[in-house]
């Protein structure tokens, strides 16, 4: 219980800012404008993963599920920088 508690807590703060940053970075216009919605989602955000963590049957399938998407997250936030999608 432990570990996917841990999981939850640290692996879902990343994949909440991961998800924050899309949602913020994602619609048209300035980033800016999107800021204050994104950062309202981030704590639900954050709840809802370390909620799911407790869906996986053990900790360490949590900890890389959770990983793995929020290096995913984080990955496809720094192809679209890099290409120049969003500014």
């Amino acid at each position: 219980m432990w570990p996917r508690a841990f999981a939850g807590l640290i692996a879902g703060l990343f994949v909440a800012a991961a998800i924050t940053g899309l949602i913020a970075w994602l619609p048209p216009g300035p980033w800016a404008s999107a800021l204050v919605p994104s950062l309202i989602a981030f704590i639900p955000l954050w709840m809802l993963a370390a909620v799911w963590a407790f869906s996986f049957r053990s900790g360490a399938r949590a900890w890389g599920v959770m990983g793995a998407c929020a290096t995913g997250g984080f990955l496809l936030l720094w192809l679209l920088r890099l290409s120049g999608a969003v500014q």
